[in-house]
């Protein structure tokens, strides 16, 4: 997994790995742009106030390509036909961006578009769904969204749906997948979308691991080792699971999936800011407030990018390197360790993969063409 040569102390260390950084193709497997923008408008193609994410931001940290997450909360699951409309919602907003904005932003669906992007110097941006909600049922929908540019679904998110359990729910309403589920799944694996197993219960990954017909991800998880108990990362028996499929789990940055310090740390910033928010009289909805919230988390940091690289070092020590990438929830997650708080920072989690011995091959691996590769053996499976 390490180059030895590499190990040796290094000169000017943030320089190699700012300059790796650009180097690389850096892909990111979860940032969650449009629900924020679709809670509080910025122009991300210029510096932003809030938010993790801005493409001068990405331009400075190398970040070549992201998923771009279509968030939808579990509370509109009750809705009928809520989960469709915000989803489109939110796709029609990155539609009108992706118009205004033709010289530096540009839709990528395949990985050759990514690399295509990389070489024009144009930013890539890809399309998860996160909640399969989405589909309101009916697994005709897989194909509606793949035709709008969808490349992943994330199954379920923090309740039980129609078509699987939730990690974070304990009703077990279906055990696993649902019928409608499996349904969904062999679309998926029959258009060349990727099923994304983030959020699903142990036995719904599970059932997904043991139906899959192709490589399965997971966009932003991280290893359960250090979280005992919490079963919104993967236990060891689903991260082999992954890697025997050939695919890939992208290490996931927010300070609750690193260990109990920085998500109890987290647990109390939040709280901490809330009461201030409040003393100040402002409403938490309040633009005031959301740039005071902005403001506060990043100065005070949850968790370190070591604890980070622990995550990546156990990952790619159990399954091996070939099976790590980065899916770092940005703007989808209150809390972020030091050093890793905006899509500008990549580079400090490169020189500390440096520092642990890990060679420039393996981090590029890490950092985009683990998941490039995973998604191509999914295209090509598709394609027979």
């Amino acid at each position: 997994m390490k180059d030895q040569a590499d190990a040796s102390p290094i000169s000017d260390a943030h320089m190699q790995a700012f300059r790796l950084a650009q180097e690389a193709l850096i892909v990111d497997g979860h940032i969650d742009v449009p629900y924020r923008l679709h809670t509080f408008w910025e122009d991300v193609t210029r510096p932003t106030v809030c938010g993790d994410f801005d493409l001068p931001r990405a331009r400075l940290g190398g970040l070549s390509a992201a998923f771009w997450a279509i968030y939808l909360p579990a509370s509109l699951q009750s809705d009928p036909g809520a989960s469709k409309a915000l989803a489109d919602t939110q796709l029609d907003l990155i539609d009108d961006l992706l118009e205004r904005a033709r010289a530096q932003l540009m839709l990528a669906t395949t990985p050759r578009q990514i690399r295509e992007a990389a070489n024009n110097d144009t930013f890539a941006l890809c399309l998860g769904i996160e909640n399969g909600s989405a589909l309101e049922g009916t697994p005709r929908n897989v194909y509606y969204y793949f035709n709008r540019g969808v490349r992943y679904i994330t199954l379920t998110h923090s309740r039980d749906n129609a078509l699987c359990d939730s990690s974070y729910d304990d009703t077990k309403t279906h055990g696993g997948l649902s019928a409608l589920g499996r349904e969904v799944v062999a679309e998926m694996n029959r258009l060349g979308m990727m099923v994304d197993i983030s959020h699903a219960s142990d036995a719904a990954a599970l059932d997904v691991l043991d139906m899959t017909d192709v490589p399965v991800v997971a966009t932003h998880s991280s290893a359960r080792h250090f979280t005992p108990g919490w079963k919104r990362n993967l236990h060891d028996e689903l991260l082999q699971g992954v890697a025997e499929t050939g695919g890939i789990v992208m290490v996931c940055f927010g300070s609750p999936f690193l260990n109990d310090r920085a998500r109890n740390a987290q647990r109390a910033t939040k709280q901490q800011i809330k009461n201030e928010i409040r003393a100040l009289g402002l409403s938490e909805e309040s633009a005031t407030a959301r740039c005071y919230t902005e403001r506060a988390r990043k100065e005070r940091p949850t968790g370190s990018v070591a604890d980070v690289a622990d995550h990546i070092d156990y990952i790619a020590e159990l399954i091996g390197v070939e099976h790590v990438g980065w899916g770092s929830d940005f703007d989808g997650i209150f809390g972020l360790p030091a050093g890793l708080q905006d899509v500008s920072m990549y580079p400090n989690l490169i020189r500390e993969l440096l520092n642990r011995g890990y060679s420039r091959a393996d981090i590029k691996k890490i950092a985009g063409e683990n998941v490039l590769r995973v998604w191509q053996m999914i295209l090509a499976e598709a394609s027979n």
